[in-house]
């Protein structure tokens, strides 16, 4: 039998689950962007790749204003995501070369967000034949490549 080796899913494993605080607003005034995982920085929003991605480049698209409710945004921070949005297919597409996307936003913890209090699209690349036996027999998902190689492939095509 072959073994997959996902290591670094051990830190969602043993993470603190009542950890205090909202992810989205710490992250970015860390200054650690790579460690951090955030790609890129606009006004009002910023892209971070999933660090616990359903797909390779798995990203999420987040506004730096704490809101829960998308018509809540002001019209310039809904404009700005949707550019953000626009930045991020671009990206995945001259990085991975994928045949389509997932794009979507879970509202509130009872349509699946794991960080119900503050808004995020994710983008989700996808592949004709990607989805395997792996995930409906064993709840595993195999991905081809480490977080931090990703990180590196879509910042060298974002200028950075």
């Amino acid at each position: 039998m072959k073994q997959i080796w996902a290591p670094w899913r051990m830190e969602f494993l043993l993470a603190d689950k009542k950890s205090s605080g909202c992810p989205f607003c710490a992250l970015p005034s860390e200054g650690n962007d790579r460690e951090n995982l955030i790609l890129c920085r606009s006004d009002l929003s910023y892209i971070i790749l999933n660090r616990y991605p359903y797909n390779n480049g798995h990203l999420m698209v987040v506004p730096f204003k704490h809101e829960k409710a998308l018509e809540s945004l002001s019209k310039e921070s809904v404009v700005d995501l949707s550019t953000m949005l626009q930045r991020s297919i671009r990206l995945l597409k001259q990085a991975f070369k994928p045949d389509g996307f997932n794009v979507g936003i879970n509202l509130d913890a009872a349509a699946g967000a794991g960080i119900p209090g503050h808004l995020h699209y994710h983008v989700v690349p996808r592949w004709v034949g990607d989805t395997n036996f792996m995930p409906i027999l064993n709840d595993v998902k195999v991905l081809n490549e480490h977080l931090l190689d990703t990180y590196d492939r879509l910042k060298k095509r974002d200028g950075g």
